[in-house]
This record gives C-alpha cells, structure tokens and sequence, in this order.
C-alpha cells in the first residue's frame, strides 16, 4: 500500500489525546506481555505496569493520528516505512503523532517486511514514552487481537462477578440491625478505602474504612459540599469526583433533598466500583430517608407517645396539627399491598398509612381534600381535630361501605349540622344506648341495621357493603325488629332508630 512521510507538525502545547474509551474494561499490558502463546516482548518506552489498553488497531498509514481514537494498542509491519526516508525525523514524528492521538503502545511485527525492530524506532519511543512491544513472526495480528478482546471479556466477568457479590453483601448488610453502619462497612470493605455518611449539616454521621489523612478528609466534606442541595434552591450535581495524593475521591448526593451525602475515598478507580458505590447510595437513600428526616422523625415521636399513653391532641403538633379527614379505601380489583397502599398515601398526600387486610386507611390534612383515586373505592370522613380521630374513623369506614354499595368511586360523611344538634351530645348518647339495648350484644345486628338504614333498606346493596348473602341482611334485619319491638316499615322507627345509631 501506498503511504507518505510527510506528516503535520505536532503542535507543541499537544499532549497526547484523552481516549473516548469504549465501555468496556481495560486490558493490562502486563496482562497481554504474560499470554506465552503470543510472545510478545517489550522492547523500548516505560514500563507496562501502568498501560492499559481499550482496543487493537493495525494500520500501515504513515500517519495514523487521523484513524486513532484512543488507548489504542496500534500494530504495524512497517509496511509504510520509505526506503529513502532518514529514519531518524521519520520515526520520531510517526511516534509523536501516535501519542498525540493517545495511542496507548505499539507493537511491531517482524514479518514480512523487517526481520528486526529499526533501532530509530525503539529510540523514537524510548524518546516519546510510547511501550514498544515487537511481536513474532508466528504471531499474527489477528491473533493479538483476538487476545485482547478474551482479556476484555474475562475482565468484564469478573468485574460483573464482583459487582454481583457486592450487590448481595450490601442487601444483607442493609437488614441487619445497625444498617447504615453495616452498609458502609461493607462498602469500605468492598472498595478498600473509606466509606462516610454527611449529615444534612455538614457533620459526618458514620464512617467505615481506612482514616484518610486530614487533607483527604477535608477535600472529601468540601465534594460532599457540592453536591448537598442548597437552602436557596440551587440546583446542586447529584455526584462530584476529585483526586488528590494518589486517592480518589467522590460524593454522592442520598434522595432528592434530604441533605445527606455518601462519601468515598478509594486508593484508585477500578472498573464497578461506580456501580457497586451506586447501589450502596440507593440502600442508604433508603434508610436515610424520611424516617430520619425531620418529618419522619416526628412522626416517629408522635407514635412513641401514643404508645406510652400520650392523647392525640398531645402528639398532634408533631404531625402538623390543624384538622384531619381519615379515609378508608378499598383497591377494586384486588387487595392492596405495602407497595400500593404506600402509593395511595403519595397521591392523597400523606405518609400516615395504615395497610389493614383489604382495607387501606390514610389520615390526610384536611386542606388536601382527598379526591376519587382510579382503581380504588373511598369513603372520606367529616374534618375534625385530633380528639376526633376516633370517630372520624368510623364515618370513614360507614362512608366506604356506602361506596362500596352505590359503585361510587367516593363517598365523604356528610358533615352538615342537623336537627340531632340540638340536643346536648351527652343526653343523644343516653337516649342511644336505651333504644339500642336490646342490640348491645351483637355488634353485627347494629353494623347490618345502620348499614341497611343508610341505604334506604336495600338488601343487595346492604349485602355488598357488608360482604354477606342477601339472606344474611334479611335474617339479621328480621331479627333487629324482633328484638326491638319495632316496625321497621314505619318512616318515624326508622327515623327515631338512625337518630340513635348516629350518637351511640
């Protein structure tokens, strides 16, 4: 093939090119001189132990600058070498081109065309700092190539292996009982260096690994700085990387606006560690989310003391205060989990859920006003301040079963005043429980006969609110008016009957 020495000059503020390395691991040179069925051997420029290699490219172009992308392993046979050229300036420019492009060694055959590596080539890289590997007559290119791409691949087996293994000891140190410690023990482990977690001040919270020296630990808190969400608003990196005294440094911001940050400090950047640094960040994300955000922490605080006696309108101010709607819903096409009761408390705007067989209860600021949720069936309390959440529980359940009933998407308990306002709420509950005695002792007849009442005395709709034959409704209708003495047939009973059941 046809070539030419006349080569562009190499500017000399050029350093040699940064590799748009492909997303792949890298070969070691070492790795490739070590394979005894390729022979290679080394012959001029620095020492292997630090190269690697992205990929092998054979060219014979005298000036391969413009075909090179970068961590090149180039091979040639000299094929583009003129007879007359001096070898001198010729070589020294085709090398300087070569760093230039970022070529990362090259490796010369000698056959056919040179029995022997030209002494100005090996002095050109000894000069330029470029390996010079001389490859055997019985070795072809191709099979120098071939080499490198299995070492790419047993490499990216084992950097998935380690990555897989990783992934797995992160899960399991995540459900131990001391977490986030576990976690970062287990990341420092992984990683070989130092693993911390910045709190939303600043402050390191929890560390594992190796104490980097003090300037280390310094630049680390000012990366976490960068990457920590500003109380202004400004829009912050979710990751930040630098290296200094032959470590590597990076921060790695944990949920959107928490404040916490995820620091490591590695002795170098070896292929996954990105990846396995990425699912310890999502699992510390995890745990240091809203439970331990100044939210969750309250609401935490408020359950503490509703368990150690405290009455809701204490622990109220904890949770926001102001007045309250509980709701209660039912998924239409089947029960609902963790996931999807979790979701509908995201969408009613509340992470007070509580996930209670096929029923899901939320309870909502009252400003939100909850809305119909598709796929899921509501029944929406009156508001009421927190010493009415008890009652407000049971208009939202009364409030589903009539949901549930009329096929309404949404139900709310109507919270308009009414003529049982005049009567003082002590004397409405005696008068209650006088006419309900005889149904004392079977809440089934009273939830049947409210239920029954509220809907008009239908005995479909009754048996599909309460999940029970329409016999059931019959039998136990029946039954109430035996017990009462009343004909349920007469609008005043009636009347008189859902008075007391508002109030008992």
């Amino acid at each position: 093939m046809e070539g030419t020495h006349n080569m562009p000059d190499v500017p000399a503020s050029a350093g040699p090119a940064v590799p748009d390395v492909p997303p792949t691991p890298p070969v070691p040179l070492t790795a490739l001189l070590a394979r005894a069925d390729l022979a290679l051997r080394q012959i001029a420029g620095p020492p292997a132990g630090g190269v690697v290699i992205h990929w092998a490219h054979a060219s014979e172009m005298a000036d391969p600058f413009p075909y090179l992308l970068g961590g090149e392993l180039l091979l040639s046979a000299g094929v583009h070498i003129p007879e007359a050229a001096d070898p001198g300036s010729y070589f020294d420019a085709y090398v300087s081109r070569i760093v230039a492009a970022g070529g990362a060694a090259l490796g010369f055959g000698l056959a056919p065309v040179h029995d022997t590596v030209p002494p100005a080539l090996v002095a050109a890289c000894d000069a330029h700092g470029l390996p010079l590997i001389e490859v055997p007559p019985r070795t072809t290119f191709s099979g120098v190539a071939r080499a490198v791409w299995q070492l790419m691949a047993e490499a990216r087996l084992a950097e998935l292996r380690r990555v897989t293994e990783a992934q797995r000891s992160l899960a399991a140190a995540a459900a131990r009982p001391d977490p986030v410690s576990s976690v970062l023990r287990q990341l420092a482990q992984r990683l070989g260096g130092r693993a911390v977690l910045h709190g939303p001040d600043g402050r390191e919270v929890a560390g594992a690994g190796r104490e980097p020296e003090e300037r280390v630990r310094a630049a680390l808190e000012a990366l976490a700085g960068v990457v920590r969400p500003a109380a202004s608003g400004r829009t912050a990196p979710s990751s930040a990387a630098d290296t200094l005294a032959g470590s590597h440094l990076a921060a790695y911001a944990l949920g959107p606006g928490e404040g916490f940050v995820l620091g490591v400090v590695t002795p170098g950047r070896e292929p996954g560690d990105h990846t396995v640094v990425s699912v310890a960040a999502v699992l510390l994300t995890l745990l240091t989310g809203e439970q331990q955000s100044g939210a969750g922490a309250a609401r935490s605080s408020a359950l503490v003391r509703l368990l150690l006696g405290a009455s809701p309108e204490e622990v109220a101010p904890l949770v926001g205060g102001g007045q309250w709607v509980v709701v209660h819903a039912r998924r239409d096409a089947r029960a609902p989990d963790a996931m999807a009761a979790s979701a509908l408390g995201a969408a009613l705007g509340s992470p007070l859920v509580d996930l209670a067989r096929d029923v899901v209860r939320v309870l909502v600021p009252a400003d939100r006003a909850p809305g119909a949720q598709p796929g899921w069936t509501l029944g929406v309390s009156a508001a009421v301040t927190p010493d009415g959440w008890p009652s407000a529980d049971t208009q939202a359940a009364r409030a589903l079963a009539r949901a549930r009933a009329t096929r309404a998407p949404l139900v709310r308990h109507g919270a308009r005043a009414g003529l049982d306002g005049l009567v003082p709420g002590a004397e409405a509950a005696a008068h209650a429980r006088a006419v309900l005695a005889p149904l004392a002792a079977s809440p089934a007849l009273i939830d049947t006969l409210r239920t029954w009442l509220s809907l008009h005395g239908s005995w479909d709709r009754t048996a599909v609110a309460l999940g029970v034959h329409r016999n059931t409704v019959r039998q136990r209708v029946a039954r109430c008016a035996a017990l009462l003495g009343a004909d349920l047939d007469d609008p005043d009973v009636r009347m008189e009957l859902w008075f007391a059941l508002k109030h008992l």
